[in-house]
């Protein structure tokens, strides 16, 4: 895509592999055709540049359009930025101009928001505020209000904040089924907390997952078999769980394959599984780097091995 507006990139050694070879050189392009279901990181770059260009740019998505949530919080923090940007049916048109600053108060982070909604479903009785949520946020993954209902877990909000506790008189659902095709990040959070619920599940629109960090469907997979949990996939990118079990470790260690998600979302389950090793925690550090302070902050007991 970017060497179609005018890039000069080499690949030094295998196609498709860094290390890259990058020139500097003005970009220009009028349009320019993406495919719209791989990934919206690779629209929102595009789009984040194409005000540089001399003309701007039109982005035309080509077939479905996922993680559509993410695509519409970059257009609108474009606008608020003083960038002209329309989006009519599958084509993105950015005109050329310059960002001007602005007052603007970031929100907390919603993705990582989750985590804590684990905790609240597999602790209930607990409370947890946290800081700088707002209800009508432009992040997509605040749908984990929503979804974590299914595992009873009650949301208020409170002067720019939120409050967890548990659902009065929740009655563990027999089955629940999630399409996350608008928020993939929340997946991992959501498997392992239906698998240590007991809750049986069918997870569907992850076909983004096994472009991320690492392939998560079968990091997820792999990972959940050492818990004792047997997870099926699907041709369309499902992961459902029917109740099928395989031995456990008695002390699991769980690989995060350079996952951030990995470590954060395996890491509650040390409420089921005491001694539970998490490697590379490091790996938070990528988007929470005070995840394991903020753990030890609540009560939980961390010893490096």
């Amino acid at each position: 895509a970017l060497r179609k507006c005018g890039a000069d990139i080499e690949y030094c050694d295998k196609g498709g592999y860094p290390p890259i070879r990058i020139k500097g050189r003005k970009l220009n392009a009028s349009s320019l055709e993406l495919p719209g279901d791989i990934s919206s990181q690779y629209i929102s770059a595009l789009l984040m540049i194409a005000p540089g260009m001399e003309t701007g740019l039109d982005i035309v998505l080509k077939g479905k359009v996922i993680s559509l949530p993410y695509i519409d919080m970059t257009i609108l923090l474009m606008r608020k930025f003083g960038i002209k940007v329309n989006m009519s049916d599958n084509v993105i048109s950015v005109s050329p101009g310059v960002y001007s600053p602005v007052k603007f108060k970031v929100e907390s982070d919603w993705s990582a928001a989750s985590y804590w909604y684990e905790l609240q479903a597999l602790l209930p009785g607990s409370g947890i505020i946290l800081y700088g949520l707002a209800e009508n946020s432009v992040q997509g993954d605040s749908m984990v209000a929503r979804y974590f209902e299914h595992f009873g877990v009650k949301t208020s909000y409170c002067d720019g904040n939120v409050m967890l506790s548990s659902e009065p008189g929740f009655t563990k659902p027999g089955f629940v089924e999630i399409n996350l095709v608008n928020q993939p990040d929340l997946a991992q959070t959501i498997i392992v907390t239906a698998c240590l619920k007991e809750i049986h599940f069918k997870i569907t629109g992850l076909s983004t997952l096994k472009i991320k960090e690492t392939d998560r469907i079968e990091a997820l997979k792999s990972q959940l078999a050492k818990l004792g949990y047997v997870i099926d996939t699907g041709d369309d990118y499902s992961m459902s769980w029917t109740g099928k079990r395989c031995a456990k470790e008695q002390f699991p260690s769980i690989s995060t394959f350079d996952d951030h998600r990995m470590a954060m979302a395996f890491a509650p389950a040390s409420i089921f599984f005491p001694g539970i090793v998490i490697e590379d925690i490091e790996v938070v550090s990528k988007s929470y780097p005070g995840y394991w302070d903020h753990l030890r902050n609540v009560g939980f007991e961390l010893m490096p091995v």
